[in-house]
């Protein structure tokens, strides 16, 4: 196993994780692919992904190709003679890279294929309110997430998961997946199996979130609202209007008894311990943590303090 030569691919730090786990067993990894540093914040600085930074600690070889099929890319990739890729939050890859290695290409995903199929999974499960979520690894074939699977775990979700709780989870459980895919792989002691779609079920998929899907709209119910707002907490974060230049991002709420009559995106407060916004059901969720622009997030206690919401009343899409 240790002879065996392992290339793996991915950007963020959910994949970190995993490579981690991949050198603590004792895998020789030849290899580490990740997307080129990019500008970012204010100064427009160059950022180096976080896989690259953890492979760089590690005295592992980096590579960071533009175009997938850059034939001098291929050719660095094909030197590393690889016996096994391993991905986990990379980009789609072609079929001259997949189909290289002899025990071939397997991604890490992050939920209980083939239900979320994409870009973010973890996000949308929490939004689509599911109860149960997961990790599945498979073999990479010419479509985005359909290869033959091989293992799968399940874990319960809590009423007030987040996507960073989810995460976390997730990232712990997926890199153990990792390397009990990666051993069994190479011992060719796993048999994979085709994905079943059950046709009485609807399969979800998870395509990648913009900033006009974090806006909330407050004329949909209290419980849609509540999910989208814990789905996209605490990144990339629902945001709501106050004015055209006064923007809310929401971290946690809760859905209360207030039988005070509303219309949608109305505001009562005591301007002192709380905000209740009235949603489309004609339901209240009240605030519980929030970040005003160019703040910190608060609780809504401190941001109270110092900032009136009985002025304003939220914009309406």
């Amino acid at each position: 196993m240790k002879n065996d030569r392992i290339v793996f691919m991915g950007t963020p730090q959910i994949a970190v994780e995993s490579l981690k786990a991949l050198l603590d067993a004792g895998f020789n990894v030849v290899g580490v692919i990740t997307a080129p540093d990019k500008p970012a914040g204010r100064g427009k600085q160059m950022h180096q992904s976080d896989v690259k930074k953890f492979a760089l600690e590690n005295n592992l070889h980096v590579m960071q190709p533009e175009k997938l099929k850059s034939p001098d890319f291929i050719d660095e990739l094909t030197a590393l003679k690889p016996d096994l890729q391993v991905v986990v939050a990379f980009r789609m890859l072609p079929k001259v890279v997949w189909d290289l290695p002899k025990f071939g290409t397997f991604n890490m995903h992050a939920s209980l294929l083939p239900n979320f199929r994409g870009a973010a999974p973890i996000n949308h499960a929490i939004i689509n309110g599911e109860t149960e979520s997961g990790v599945t690894t498979f073999l990479l074939n010419e479509n985005i997430d359909e290869g033959d699977m091989l293992y799968q775990e399940k874990i319960a979700l809590s009423p007030v998961e987040t996507a960073g709780s989810l995460h976390d989870k997730l990232m712990e459980m997926g890199a153990k997946l990792v390397v009990k895919t990666t051993h069994d792989l190479l011992n060719e002691a796993v048999k994979p199996q085709s994905q079943i779609i059950d046709p009485s079920k609807k399969i979800h998929l998870a395509p990648k979130i913009f900033k006009t899907d974090c806006e909330i709209d407050w004329t949909k119910n209290a419980i849609d609202i509540e999910r989208l707002i814990r789905g996209l907490s605490p990144y990339p974060a629902a945001f709501a209007r106050l004015s055209d230049d006064l923007f809310v991002k929401i971290f946690e709420t809760e859905i209360v008894s207030y039988t005070n009559e509303g219309k949608p995106a109305d505001i009562h407060t005591d301007g002192k311990s709380y905000v209740y916004v009235c949603c489309g059901d004609k339901k209240w969720l009240s605030l519980r943590s929030i970040q005003l622009s160019g703040k910190k997030r608060l609780p809504i206690e401190e941001v109270l303090k110092g900032f009136d919401f009985g002025k304003f009343q939220f914009f309406v899409r």
